[in-house]
């Protein structure tokens, strides 16, 4: 039955789904993780680094894109897909202040793009975006937000979200246990980390973390940073496998 309505992206199945788009998703789960934690004053965007090739330069693949002065996002899917969205909503921020005399705030990015990937669900001939974005700034009055958006062109704000990869379902999980209101910028970079980790085997090497925060540019948090917060995270997490094999030891004994 697919077959025969998975190739016109403005037919509805006769059990309502739009095959294209649906397929757009596929492609988002087949690329890396993204994550993004909302903090009490900033907010933390990580992505997880596919491995690159041994003579390819890695500063070339960036998964964290600076749209305005004040918004970033990150990105799971098609690189290529992305980076056209990325252009467009930079644009669209550059003339939102041409126009109004004033920086666009975060919600509207987050409506832009999440409308510019809606109408790729609706014309023929072409084809739904492949990407799944996070976006994260801060509004005039100091507070931190984050958006999400995905191929259908949906988009919702979020205190804490996972997408992109196999395990993000997984991540997600991980994220509504351990998140918790007004984190403070190292506990949230923390958590972000140790979502990251669930799927990242090579540690540091392998992900890139962005701090947001009101009146400061964004930061990119370094390889030896990183590499200093996973050996912490890992370690805790040995010293917690240990007492919780301590502890069923004893329960067994008595």
């Amino acid at each position: 039955m697919a077959s025969r309505y998975d190739r016109a992206i403005t037919v509805f199945s006769p059990d309502g789904h739009l095959f294209q788009v649906e397929y757009a998703i596929e492609a988002v789960k087949r690329g890396s993780s993204a994550v993004g934690v909302r903090g009490k004053n900033s907010v933390i965007l990580g992505v997880e680094r596919r491995a690159t090739a041994k003579l390819q330069d890695p500063r070339t693949i960036k998964k964290i894109c600076k749209i305005d002065e004040h918004v970033t996002l990150a990105f799971a899917g098609l690189t290529a897909d992305a980076r056209v969205l990325v252009n467009k909503a930079r644009l669209e921020c550059q003339s939102y202040r041409l126009t109004y005399e004033d920086a666009p705030t975060v919600e509207y990015v987050a409506r832009y793009i999440a409308r510019t990937q809606q109408k790729y669900t609706q014309r023929g001939g072409v084809r739904p975006f492949g990407v799944s974005c996070v976006i994260a700034g801060t509004n005039p009055d100091g507070s931190a937000v984050l958006y999400q958006t995905d191929p259908a062109g949906t988009y919702s704000a979020w205190k804490a979200t996972a997408v992109g990869g196999r395990n993000s379902s997984n991540m997600q999980e991980y994220l509504e246990k351990q998140w918790a209101d007004d984190l403070e910028e190292e506990n949230a970079i923390r958590l972000t980390v140790k979502t990251l980790l669930e799927v990242v085997d090579s540690g540091a090497k392998n992900m890139e973390v962005a701090v947001i925060t009101q009146g400061r540019p964004m930061r990119m948090l370094d390889e030896a940073t990183l590499a200093a917060l996973s050996a912490s995270i890992e370690a805790e997490q040995e010293e917690a496998k240990k007492k919780a094999s301590a502890g069923s030891g004893e329960s067994k004994e008595s």
